[in-house]
């Protein structure tokens, strides 16, 4: 795999987890069910082991190929924004639904 190809590939996970992530909250707070909300946690629940399989996957490709590490590096930092935006998403969706 190309370095472009690892940052891309970095970068379509981080936005597949962003916009189901805004599309559940979205959904939470226009239409004001629970189900939407319920998804969210459930993306949460799921979300988190899948990225840091992710994670831990181009580290270990970037390991394994030193040639590739840097560019893992930086699909590790790509995926890392999705941390504080999920909590951010999770403080929202709690206030709105306590």
């Amino acid at each position: 795999m190309e370095n472009k190809e690892i940052i891309n590939l970095g970068k379509s996970i981080f936005g597949v987890f962003f916009i189901l992530g805004t599309i559940f909250l979205l959904g939470a707070i226009i239409t004001k069910e629970n189900g939407f909300a319920g998804a969210g946690y459930m993306l949460i629940y799921f979300g988190v082991p899948a990225n840091l399989l992710c994670v831990f996957s181009f580290l270990i490709y970037g390991l394994v190929y030193r040639s590739k590490f840097l560019a893992c590096l930086k699909a590790v930092g790509i995926l890392s924004i999705n941390i504080p935006i999920a909590i951010l998403y999770g403080a929202i969706g709690i206030s709105l639904f306590n």
